[in-house]
């Protein structure tokens, strides 16, 4: 029982994780008149002091300490900050230029390029259903080239930039939390930096925004950390196919909201070259699953020849020294 509820709140956890960054598109329009390297900046800066409250209530410091003496960590954390802040950027000023479905395209052909990434830098081997969804999402790309006339270069880069992060913060190999807080610390003093400097100039919308605006400024800080609290808290409860599974919603979502809140044009060119991707990412699921489900069977397989082939044991007789001393007792 206590499994299940474990389970089912990881879920939910997840469900929550992606909905969120999938209903996103519904915030940063609100951050106007800010411009995109502006509401970044904030975005970096209300992180970090979100993170470290969060910190600080769980009592979780031991890490920077270990984190300062590793140079390495340090230069991979730092490459992590600089890519994140590009896929961030970018896809604040896609959604506030009218590009959401665009931008959607981006997470849904990730992880397509997660697998060729591993196969062009880590060496890896990928299966034939693997293969024929790569080649399938490259010829996606080539059909919404000629839809768009030109290359989705938003989604391009989008797609690249979180597989480069993905790639980094696996070698890295830290909790969520302590990622983010190392990641925004590192973008701290340059995102202050160019605040203080449009501030000197008179550019900055803190306050000449309105009201409000301050608070929704601040708010990116709670935006950006939020869904990946409930994403560590989901990734520790489902398996990993789950996850794999959920990490659709969040395109599904901002696609639905380009099309139907946002009116975005989707000619036909452009439905076929999103079918093909879907098209791909529904083999490499099913590919997955066959995958996952082969292997659980063969590793029955194996612990039932294991148990098969351990000697039995019998119970040995008592030798007669101790029946003796039984009789001596009684």
């Amino acid at each position: 029982m206590a499994g299940t509820n474990e389970q089912r709140a990881g879920l939910l956890s997840g469900i929550g994780a992606y909905g969120l960054w999938g209903i996103v598109p519904l915030f940063w329009p609100l951050l106007k008149p800010s411009g995109a390297i502006e509401i970044l900046a904030h975005r970096m800066v209300w992180s970090l002091a979100f993170v470290g409250i969060a910190l600080l209530v769980l009592r979780r410091w031991a890490w920077i300490g270990e984190l300062m003496r590793q140079p390495k960590k340090l230069a991979l954390i730092t490459c992590a900050a600089a890519v994140i802040s590009v896929n961030w950027g970018l896809y604040i000023w896609s959604v506030n230029s009218g590009h959401v479905v665009e931008a959607s395209l981006g997470y849904f052909i990730n992880p397509l390029v997660t697998i060729a990434m591993g196969v062009l830098l880590l060496g890896e081997r990928l299966r034939p259903a693997q293969w024929v969804a790569v080649a399938t999402g490259v010829l996606a790309v080539l059909v919404l080239a000629i839809g768009y006339g030109r290359p989705p270069w938003i989604s391009l880069v989008l797609a690249f930039s979180f597989a480069t992060y993905g790639l980094v913060k696996k070698k890295v190999n830290m909790g969520g939390l302590e990622s983010l807080t190392a990641e925004t610390a590192v973008l701290f003093l340059p995102a202050l930096g160019y605040l203080l400097w449009l501030g000197a100039q008179g550019d900055a919308t803190f306050v000449s925004g309105g009201t409000g605006h301050p608070v929704l400024l601040a708010a990116t800080g709670v935006v950006t950390a939020a869904p990946l609290v409930l994403f560590g808290a989901a990734a520790i409860r489902v398996p990993l196919s789950t996850l794999g599974l959920l990490q659709y919603l969040a395109p599904v979502f901002q696609f639905a909201l380009g099309i139907l809140y946002f009116h975005e044009a989707m000619p036909p060119e452009r439905w076929a070259g999103f079918a093909l991707v879907w098209l791909a990412l529904t083999m490499l699921t099913w590919d997955a699953f066959r995958t996952a489900r082969r292997t659980k069977a063969q590793a029955a397989k194996l612990a039932a020849t294991v148990q098969a082939t351990r000697p039995r044991t019998r119970p040995q007789r008592r030798s007669q020294p101790l029946a003796a001393d039984a009789d001596t007792a009684s």
